[in-house]
């Protein structure tokens, strides 16, 4: 499917969670499958994803609370997570689902772990791709001293303004290299795809609303207990990813009861834009398993 028919087939449409104004788009009908995209992105991110399961899905894209087209609370404090949890929450229900497959990248990866233990009975099954087991990754930045290094963004995010001046510099020239530089596959990304993102985070209070998430969420990183997940997961990792090791994904069994883990090879951290076919066919084969 072309970028063009893409397009002409998504519905763009807005749901209200908690007072905030969430954008979205959609495709297809039958079982809700919702996805949560990852920083600096916005929904565009599954663009390879939603057409491949509008056949047999509901497939949602959410523009999460301060990216893009969704509304931008001033207060940092609206980006913490139990809000974060309530916007998944009033999505599903709002759609007039009682549960859903839940699909998260990156922050939307971390949204979707710390949803699955405050509502597990909402999600039929878990997909994860590229942020590990928040246990494990508290676990990291405690005594993974490379890891605490690849960090080091998490830090800098902390300062006032100085990140959104950076971000902001050469015509977001950050957020396009963020992909286009760090990409293992250097063709995963055209300049029109690199536009979605530069228009994305210029939107005004995009910027800082996006970095909010790390400003209000730091405890959260280390700060909780996590029990044994009965959800069944499906954790896809990009072997190359630049900001996050491998390592993070060792001993995730111990957290999650019923766990399947699939590496990519010569693909990094933006694993469903990089490689779209392999991680279709390993989350259809999540999908089928278990099923009958």
């Amino acid at each position: 499917m072309s970028d063009t028919e893409l397009h002409q087939n998504l519905e763009h449409r807005f749901i209200v969670s908690n007072g905030v104004k969430l954008h979205y788009v959609t495709q297809g009908k039958g079982p809700l499958m919702l996805m949560l995209h990852g920083f600096p992105e916005c929904w565009y991110s599954w663009r390879h994803q939603i057409p491949a399961f509008a056949q047999e899905y509901k497939v949602v894209a959410l523009d999460l609370r301060g990216y893009n087209e969704s509304e931008k609370p001033a207060d940092v404090n609206a980006y913490r997570m139990p809000e974060l949890i309530k916007d998944v929450r009033d999505v599903i229900e709002g759609l007039g689902y009682d549960d859903c497959i839940l699909v998260g990248h990156d922050w939307g990866g971390f949204i979707a772990w710390c949803f699955a233990y405050a509502h597990p009975e909402m999600l039929q099954k878990l997909i994860v791709m590229n942020l590990p087991h928040p246990a494990k990754f508290a676990e990291a930045l405690r005594n993974n001293p490379r890891q605490m290094l690849r960090s080091w963004y998490i830090s800098f995010f902390q300062v006032p303004m100085l990140p959104e001046l950076m971000l902001r510099a050469n015509d977001y020239d950050a957020i396009a290299s963020a992909f286009a530089d760090r990409a293992t596959n250097k063709n995963a990304f055209t300049p029109e795809d690199l536009a979605v993102f530069k228009d994305a985070a210029a939107r005004r209070g995009a910027l800082t609303a996006m970095i909010n998430y790390y400003r209000s969420n730091t405890r959260t990183f280390t700060s909780q207990d996590w029990d044994v997940l009965e959800v069944p997961t499906l954790l896809l990792w990009g072997e190359d990813d630049f900001a996050l090791g491998k390592e993070l994904t060792y001993g995730t069994e111990a957290y999650v009861r019923d766990l399947q883990l699939h590496y990519l090879s010569h693909c990094s951290h933006w694993i469903q834009q990089e490689q779209p076919d392999l991680v279709n066919q390993y989350m259809r084969g999540f999908l089928i398993s278990g099923n009958g």
